[in-house]
């Protein structure tokens, strides 16, 4: 939408013929942007949905935006990057830009992408420019966007390079040029991996703070008076979406692969995964111990809060150890209408404590509140009030 507003035309191609459809019909898949604005780009004739590869041989930009996630082993898997590279080497034509969006370890561009397309791409396409540009969104937000967040670019050559930067720019506020590819995709992986780490941070500072009776958010109130050196990060669960909890473990893995080791990422992770069984003991801590079986309910299972995403949420975590240790877990989010094969319940459902996750829109705790629910806090939400502990 943001390369439509800037005058462009343009295809969108995906492998899933229901989510083509969805589009196409008017419905948008993505919260950040509206059915309206979806559909006055489509009847304008100026973007539609394909599953039709060849469609794109009129492209002068491809924009690779699959997502990079982590196989079983938690390293990467870039099966789909290596999937949409293959696809779109026959049709790309002859003074066309490529560009990877898709988050990874430095050398994916150079190494994996810019090969399949060199060997597949047309007899008559002499001539293929290619640039790395990761992709920076926080969807919900409300402040930053496409438009008006910097973008990073990094690229092949000096042809290249002066390609992407006219694109990115005419699509963001901002298209700042790095000098490499690796640059760009260093940089992505650092980026989120900061945040994982200070998450790690205060995550254990968190448990510390609690063992001996000090409420965190006031300390990290406090800490945040100081204009300079410090920037505020606030517990939670765990780590979730496509990003935080994926993105690191790349770095990981390529420090692996040049013989050095991220211990600090490492134990950020280990950190961070542990979180939801800390927050599993606090909740069941605040209830009877005769009982033998409590009732739990979840509030909240999104990765965060305004959005129905799920991906790598940490509250599947939690609600498994709750599991192990012989609770009913039931879970209840507006913005998420089916769960890993599950239904939420109402908020009317009988339980022994109630765990906020995720504060999400919609959520009507004073409900729980004045039926006395003992609730724990993850979200700092509500303070001073009897019967809720924060976390």
């Amino acid at each position: 939408m943001a390369a439509v507003d800037a005058g462009w035309s343009v295809i969108g191609v995906d492998n899933f013929e229901a989510k083509v459809a969805q589009i196409n019909g008017g419905s948008s898949p993505v919260e950040d942007i509206s059915d309206a604005q979806l559909q006055a780009a489509i009847s304008q004739g100026v973007y539609k949905a394909t599953i039709d590869y060849s469609e794109i041989t009129s492209a002068s930009v491809i924009t690779i935006c699959v997502p990079t996630p982590l196989d079983e082993k938690r390293e990467p898997d870039l099966t789909l990057l290596r999937s949409a590279a293959t696809s779109i080497a026959p049709y790309v034509s002859n003074e066309t830009l490529v560009v990877s969006e898709s988050t990874s370890y430095p050398g994916t561009l150079r190494d994996i992408i810019i090969p399949i397309v060199n060997s597949l791409k047309p007899r008559d396409s002499l001539k293929v420019y290619f640039a790395s540009a990761p992709e920076r969104v926080n969807p919900g937000d409300p402040i930053w966007n496409q438009k008006n967040t910097p973008r990073l670019v990094g690229s092949i050559d000096k042809e290249s390079q002066q390609r992407a930067l006219a694109f990115y720019e005419s699509i963001c506020d901002a298209a700042i040029s790095v000098s490499t590819p690796e640059v760009a995709e260093a940089a992505k992986l650092l980026e989120n991996t900061f945040r994982l780490i200070n998450i790690a941070l205060v995550n254990e500072f968190t448990q510390l703070c609690s063992a001996n009776g000090i409420s965190v958010h006031e300390v990290i109130d406090a800490a945040s008076s100081k204009p300079y050196g410090f920037m505020p990060f606030r517990p939670g669960v765990g780590v979730g979406g496509h990003c935080i909890p994926v993105d690191p473990l790349y770095l990981t893995w390529w420090a692996r692969q040049n013989g050095r080791k991220a211990a600090l990422i490492e134990s950020a992770d280990s950190i961070n995964h542990a979180m939801p069984q800390y927050v599993a003991e606090r909740a069941l801590n605040l209830i009877n111990p005769d009982i033998k079986n409590p009732k739990v309910l979840i509030l909240g299972v999104a990765y965060k809060p305004g959005v129905g995403d799920i991906r790598e949420t940490p509250v599947s975590e939690l609600r498994d150890y709750l599991i192990s240790k012989g609770a009913d877990v039931a879970w209840y989010d507006p913005l998420v209408p089916v769960w890993e094969g599950s239904k939420p319940v109402n908020l009317t459902w009988e339980c022994d404590v109630a765990i906020l996750a995720i504060m999400q829109p919609g959520v009507d705790l004073d409900q729980l509140i004045a039926r006395k629910i003992l609730i724990l806090d993850c979200t700092n939400s509500v303070v001073g009030l009897s019967g809720v502990s924060s976390l």
